[in-house]
């Protein structure tokens, strides 16, 4: 074990029941991250890299295999547990925003904040959106704003804890490519600032070479590390 990781893995394997037969999605992976580290997973789709980020992060379970987040092995949690350390330690950007549509931007980057019980949740809200150009949208819902900026007032609410790691899946896959450029400086500039450590699951081999670290999937399997 690393006691140093900010995360860790061994022997990952997920397999899901097909008809009569098991699907291995990914098999035997392994690999840590230490604190503030930047790192991408990248390969064909259908190669595994949304179910392992799942699994990293706790949101599914290994059929065997270990993670660890912050020296926790997730095998040894519930549900809850599991929630519990994601609430804590874990950040999210998906390819689809998944803003709250009846809340204005400042009110869904508020909302983990809000969820732990802080009572001062505004002004650090209001800072994160002005820092990745959204200052002059508080008030705006997500139908009224543009998927560029919608994807920025989600890079703000998964900083808005200051976890210790984020987990973006795919995060400029439904922008343009000027607008993906602007969505990931901002998202290497917030995650410099905070020292929090990446995972990025991308198709961009551009994007994934601004990482420190690139672990290529294939079939499910672990096919190179650099």
């Amino acid at each position: 074990m690393n006691a140093s990781a900010i995360l860790e893995v061994q022997g990952l394997t997920r397999s899901y029941a097909s008809g009569s037969a098991m699907l291995t999605v990914v098999k035997d992976i392994q690999f840590s991250l230490a604190p503030a580290a930047t790192c991408a997973i990248v390969g064909p789709s259908g190669s595994g890299k949304t179910t392992l980020i799942g699994l990293c992060a706790g949101l599914d379970q290994p059929t065997s295999g270990e993670v660890r987040l912050d020296g926790i092995p997730l095998s040894t949690l519930d549900e809850d547990g599991r929630a519990k350390v994601r609430n804590d330690l874990v950040g999210f950007v998906f390819q689809t925003f998944q803003l709250i549509p009846t809340l204005t931007a400042l009110e869904n980057v508020m909302v983990p904040m809000e969820l732990r019980g802080h009572q001062q949740a505004r002004d650090p809200a209001i800072e994160l959106l002005r820092r990745v150009g959204l200052g002059e949208r508080l008030s705006h819902y997500p139908i009224q704003l543009s998927g560029g900026e919608q994807q920025r007032v989600a890079l703000a609410r998964a900083f808005i804890n200051r976890p210790k790691i984020l987990f973006a899946d795919e995060p400029t896959g439904n922008l343009d490519s000027e607008t993906g450029r602007l969505v990931i400086d901002c998202l290497f500039s917030l995650n410099a600032e905070a020292g929090t450590a990446l995972v990025l699951v991308t198709h961009d081999n551009e994007l994934a070479r601004r990482t420190e670290r690139m672990i290529r999937l294939k079939g499910g399997l672990m096919v190179h590390e650099g």
